[in-house]
């Protein structure tokens, strides 16, 4: 079906989502921590139970019916992960517990064993800690360079401190497609472009925040690996993936060791399985993988451009209305590309007060460092609240919101 013969019904969507249908102290759930996790509909609780109902089993080591149709749907969410990205085949992604572990695959199989003391890494300060901490712990062990892009006034990267800091050393860049804090949407292609001018590094991209919310290509974009949490993207959760291109994971030394990785094992050593399953050791989380990909299903059903589309106006909307309300501190959103998702503090309100109050009242949304404390320092803040959208919200929904907002602000007041 064409994305243009989608009609979109936010309504009937959420009909989908039984977790929306909870009171919380009387009070219709408002669900607006989707940058932390989503919700997942009935097709994917469904399809995890149709698993360990009617066909249990452990993939890949058994010749009877049960591992063979375990194995067969496994394989099959693997090859719609690609197809959803871009990939070229399964063989090009390996299902993780979330996008921090992707990441730290990364760091592990190729900054271990390839790096050496004085080669330099680059990130940036917009980094969610997951793409952050793993390169501080190769600064550690192997010695190398770290550095880190600056983020302007207007929330957006410094491209041009980008190109000073590439040079011939430089052998990583990683950086996230859309920051969880200040919703950004960097411009990947523009990025990819700059560093393969000017290095022969290594490029992976944080995709957790924008593989949800926008259609990301591998191919278009020419990242050499991406790292996604699946849970974000109306997945089970303890499930993520991460895209590499084959020739660099045909190289790359494994994560993990144990079973269903190896080809051969004998008391000399062992060699290696074929692509992807030499990145799974042991018994993988077959129910997350499957219900994976029955969310990827939805999503195509719905429609990626839809997708986008519902959650920008659903930004223009709210970004309006909380401009009405006097001391408010936005930030970012200074008319770049944004995801569905605000960072804000009202002055004289701890965030965690008002994420309380909001609870109160059934909203739910998230307070706290976000997990991005090197970003807030360099603008200055040690915390803030944040309200983050997606498929099933509504413009009505917001209005309730900001109507909470305005009572917390009248009330602080005093």
């Amino acid at each position: 079906m064409e994305i243009k013969e989608k009609i979109f019904d936010v309504y009937k969507i959420r009909n989908d989502f039984p977790c929306l249908k909870r009171k919380i102290r009387g009070k219709d759930l408002i669900y607006f921590d989707n940058a932390a996790t989503t919700q997942r509909p009935k097709q994917v609780i469904e399809a995890i139970k149709e698993f360990y109902e009617n066909y249990n089993a452990n993939v890949h080591r058994g010749v009877h019916t049960l591992s063979y149709e375990a194995s067969v749907k496994y394989e099959e969410a693997h090859q719609k992960v690609a197809e959803f990205i871009g990939a070229k085949g399964m063989e090009e992604i390996i299902f993780t517990r979330n996008a921090s572990e992707a990441l730290n695959l990364v760091a592990y199989s190729i900054g271990i064993h390839e790096l050496e003391e004085g080669d330099e890494i680059i990130t940036t300060l917009m980094e969610h800690h997951s793409n952050i901490v793993p390169w501080q712990m190769l600064r550690k062990v192997k010695k190398i360079k770290l550095h880190y892009v600056n983020v302007l006034k207007n929330g957006t990267l410094d491209l041009e401190h980008l190109e000073k800091l590439l040079n011939k050393k430089t052998k990583i860049v990683a950086f996230t497609l859309a920051s969880n804090f200040l919703g950004t949407i960097t411009p990947a292609k523009e990025i990819i472009k700059i560093i393969r001018n000017k290095s022969d590094a290594i490029i992976v991209c944080d995709g957790a925040q924008a593989v949800p919310h926008i259609k990301v290509n591998v191919k278009e974009i020419d990242c050499d690996f991406l790292a996604v949490s699946g849970h974000k993207m109306l997945g089970p959760t303890g499930t993520g993936f991460l895209y590499g291109k084959k020739h660099l994971l045909e190289k790359m030394e494994p994560f993990l060791y144990g079973g269903d990785m190896i080809f051969e094992v004998t008391t000399e050593g062992a060699t290696w399985n074929e692509l992807p399953w030499k990145f799974e050791a042991g018994t993988p989380n077959i129910a997350g993988g499957i219900g994976l990909s029955a969310a990827i299903d939805y999503l195509n059903e719905i429609g990626m451009e839809n997708i986008e589309n519902h959650e920008k106006e659903l930004l223009e909307y709210a970004l309006r209305r909380m401009r009405e309300i006097e001391d408010i501190e936005i930030y970012g959103h200074k008319e770049q590309d944004a995801l569905g998702l605000i960072s804000f503090n009202i002055k004289g309100v701890h965030p965690h007060d008002i994420a309380g109050i909001c609870d109160e009242e059934g909203i739910a949304i998230r307070s706290g460092h976000h997990c991005t404390q090197p970003l807030m320092r360099h603008f200055c803040i040690e915390n803030s609240a944040r309200a983050s959208f997606y498929i099933y919200n509504t413009k009505e929904e917001i209005d309730v919101f900001i109507e909470v907002l305005k009572k917390i602000k009248k009330y602080f007041s005093k």
